[in-house]
């Protein structure tokens, strides 16, 4: 990799070539951290920025489109906008209409593009991959049988969410069990038996053999009614323009501490980008490689903190939450906390070490998910009481709602963190409603409503406390 270069800032051109939620926060950040300079943003698609991670609710149909958005930027930024060639030697790009852009420092956020299975028989106009607003959009119209392939997290929220739609749906997931990267074998297996109770055909262990309309058949010989088929069978990083241009590529654009590829005036960050072997996967974590970024061109000294792993499932009446490690579960050297209730659909799995939570699995326990959630980004012991904990006693983690540091993010969906609803609140945000038309906390998956109204009522009590006190 490149050697170090001292810490200063970028003054010139800034050009980001990608315009999803990883660019989308790299120049919030990168403006609030004072860079006045030109920042130009060229995004593929032909809309604004949205977040894909709410696009279970949008398909389920919670949300509409419009409600994804992200906030406006202060660039300038182009849409329908596909960057074809990187020509290092002049600091430029070239678009696909022609047009030429230069920079100092170019940022590549180019994303993943999804993997999609070869199934015999199966072309464009029977199958799509989920991935953007457009996907959404070609899935609008649908009200016939649905197969959905892949049940790792955005296969299961798209099954929940199509048969919500009415749809008849049928989940071919080739694994033994659900979400395996996520789950224990027992989570998984609760997972699907919950999923076939709202009406879920769940097949596992099993892959999509071939297709002659309106049916899907599998692998093991059965037949599944399809109309449409789904893929959400992983993705790859978007990699083509760093390799074209001749910049180390691996699985992902290589990048060391700083994001810096093997051209110094050429970063990457998201789901394209590849730090120490791994690739990101999730938004906090695109989000965590934006803030680093942002930092480093303002002439800051930033590090990548160790990515805490927190899966929230986003699927109507499937409270189911993965924290950390899943191999953490089936540790020797793990203190194990089970709690499973198989007639209400409840199990939960905590892996401890040294008193702190390594792993966890909670499905079918909402009002464990924010205190265990806490406990793990902020590496905090566990409680003594750890039934009270999973059972959302308040006294079972005390203090952690409202002494959370203020850089916390209490929205994931949106990623607004504690400072953020405080400064809302004191700007004449006084409700929930009122925060969430403010930073728009609340507005994803709902998850983090009682965090934000308990942070509001605590805002509101230490006024009166401070006024009663003035008196």
């Amino acid at each position: 990799m490149t050697t170090p270069l001292p810490l200063h800032p970028v003054a010139g051109r800034v050009v980001v070539v990608g315009n999803g939620p990883a660019a989308h926060r790299f120049v919030e950040r990168l403006r609030a951290l004072g860079h006045d300079g030109p920042v130009t943003v060229l995004g593929a698609e032909d809309r604004p920025a949205y977040n894909r991670v709410l696009l279970g609710s949008v398909l389920d149909g919670s949300l509409p489109p419009g409600a994804v958005s992200l906030p406006e930027l202060d660039a300038e930024v182009h849409l329908g906008c596909a960057v074809t060639d990187i020509d290092r030697a002049q600091r430029a790009v070239r678009t696909e209409d022609g047009r030429e852009f230069g920079y100092d420092a170019l940022v590549l956020a180019t994303g993943a593009r999804p993997l999609v299975p070869e199934v015999l028989g199966l072309d464009a106009e029977r199958l799509t991959a989920l991935r953007t607003l457009d996907d959404c959009a070609r899935l609008d119209g649908v009200s016939g049988p649905v197969a959905v392939l892949g049940g790792g997290v955005l296969g299961v929220e798209t099954a929940r969410a199509m048969l919500a739609r009415g749809c008849r749906v049928t989940l071919v997931h080739r694994e033994q069990h659900l979400m395996e990267r996520q789950l224990d074998e027992v989570g998984g297996r609760m997972l699907a038996e919950r999923l076939t109770g709202l009406g879920v055909d769940v097949r596992l262990g099993v892959k999509a053999g071939s297709y002659r309309a309106p049916v899907l058949r599998l692998g093991d010989g059965e037949e599944v009614p399809a109309e449409r088929v789904v893929a959400c069978t992983g993705v790859w990083p978007e990699v083509t323009l760093a390799q074209r241009a001749g910049v180390s590529v691996n699985r992902g654009v290589v990048v060391d501490d700083r994001l810096r590829t093997s051209d110094e005036h050429i970063h990457a960050i998201g789901d394209c980008a590849e730090h120490r072997g791994g690739t990101p996967g999730l938004v906090g974590a695109a989000w965590e490689q934006a803030e680093v970024l942002a930092a480093h061109l303002s002439g800051r000294d930033a590090a990548l903190p160790a990515t805490r792993v927190v899966s929230r499932l986003k699927a109507r009446g499937i409270d189911l939450v993965s924290v950390g490690s899943v191999g953490a579960l089936s540790s020797a050297d793990a203190e194990i906390v089970t709690l499973s209730d198989p007639a209400r659909g409840r199990y939960a799995k905590l892996a401890l070490h040294s008193g702190r939570i390594s792993g966890a699995v909670l499905l079918g326990f909402p009002a464990a998910i924010a205190a265990v959630s806490q406990l793990h980004d902020r590496d905090l012991p566990m409680p003594a009481d750890r039934l009270s904990l999973l059972l959302g006693t308040p006294a079972a983690v005390p203090g952690a709602q409202v002494e959370l540091p203020e850089d916390a993010v209490l929205c994931r969906c949106n990623n607004v963190t504690k400072k953020s609803l405080i400064t809302a609140w004191h700007g004449g945000a006084r409700s929930v409603a009122e925060l969430a038309r403010a930073t728009r906390a609340t507005t994803g998956c709902g998850s983090c409503v009682d965090d934000v109204g308990r942070l509001c009522s605590s805002l509101a009590d230490r006024i009166e406390s401070e006024r009663e006190g003035a008196a």
